[in-house]
């Protein structure tokens, strides 16, 4: 039996889930299993889990968008954006209204800890995934004690946090799931493999740390950062607030390597209140997110409209 596990790419918690959700239908389906893997995610270029790409005898979606198919049979989420449509929210709720397998849940901190809970509550799943389940929490929440852990990488799951943002696409995935399956995180984390993958990402990190710093605004309560001069090749989380730990929303619009990505976010250790869903905010430029943190992104070639819908954003934070 072939299955289908579509899962956010490039994220951690989307890899988690991966693993969670392989243990799970080991437990429910049982014999003979052949697992794909396809990494979805919302940028420019990037794959997506439409009912053509759901191929599987049994297909899952985790951690992203719904898609409102006959084929679909097993669905995670728990971004506030997961419907496009008011009409894939009710096809969702018509059969989440009597089938178990279908869980939309937005107070969940991360997808990886919903399908765990789920596993272990409705399917009777076994196996000790706790260090797993947390480690995909704390970095999905941002639960670090402060913006200085979260942007350092001097733990080894770190590392490979940012090995998934950078590489994580379906290979990787697959090769990743059958590791954490049979091996501690903090083994395959300290993997000769991962560590060679990490030695190049590290210097970058260092690199946008700097470039940060030399480009960020200080715009009321926002951080705004332009870095649309070249492209880069991801957006590294937390900088900002590691820079300016008073600020309590941070705006950053780069150029990736195939258009460009706005990233806005909540401050979780400024000490003041989350007054703005920033999910909705994104929601209105065809982007998405959770109500602390947000994404949304912008064909090449439209660098002013990136930088006028940062601006706007910036501006509408600090109102």
């Amino acid at each position: 039996m072939k299955v289908l596990v579509a899962t956010h790419g490039h994220c951690f918690d989307g890899l988690c889930s991966a693993v969670i959700f392989t243990r799970l239908a080991q437990r429910v389906l049982g014999g003979q299993l052949q697992f794909q893997y396809r990494a979805c995610g919302y940028g420019i270029g990037q794959q997506t889990a439409a009912e053509k790409h759901l191929v599987g005898d049994v297909n899952a979606i985790l951690d992203y968008r719904f898609t409102a198919s006959e084929r679909l049979n097993w669905y995670f989420d728990h971004h506030r954006t997961a419907f496009a449509s008011d009409g894939d929210r009710a096809a969702f709720e018509t059969r989440a209204a009597t089938d178990n397998r279908y869980h939309f849940e937005p107070q969940y901190s991360s997808c990886t800890k919903l399908i765990y809970d789920v596993g272990r509550r409705e399917f009777g799943l076994e196996g000790n995934f706790d260090e797993l389940v947390a480690w995909a929490d704390r970095v999905d929440s941002a639960a670090f004690d402060s913006p200085d852990a979260a942007i350092s990488r001097s733990n080894p799951i770190m590392q490979f946090v940012t090995v998934v943002e950078h590489h994580g696409g379906d290979a990787f995935i697959a090769q990743a799931v059958a590791h954490l399956l049979t091996r501690p995180i903090e083994e395959v984390a300290a993997s000769s493999e991962i560590k060679r993958r990490y030695a190049p990402l590290g210097k970058r990190h260092e690199r946008f740390i700097a470039q940060v710093r030399a480009k960020a605004q200080r715009r009321g309560r926002v951080v705004f950062v332009d870095l649309t001069d070249k492209p880069l090749s991801s957006i590294g989380k937390f900088v900002t607030y590691a820079l300016y730990p008073e600020s309590t929303y941070s705006v950053v619009v780069a150029r990736l390597q195939r258009g460009f990505k706005i990233s806005v976010g909540y401050n979780p250790w400024c000490g003041k209140s989350l007054d703005t869903d920033i999910s909705s905010i994104c929601a209105r430029y065809g982007g998405g997110g959770h109500p602390v943190v947000g994404g949304i992104s912008v064909a090449d070639g439209e660098r002013d409209r990136a930088c006028t819908i940062a601006a706007h954003i910036a501006k509408e934070l600090d109102d």
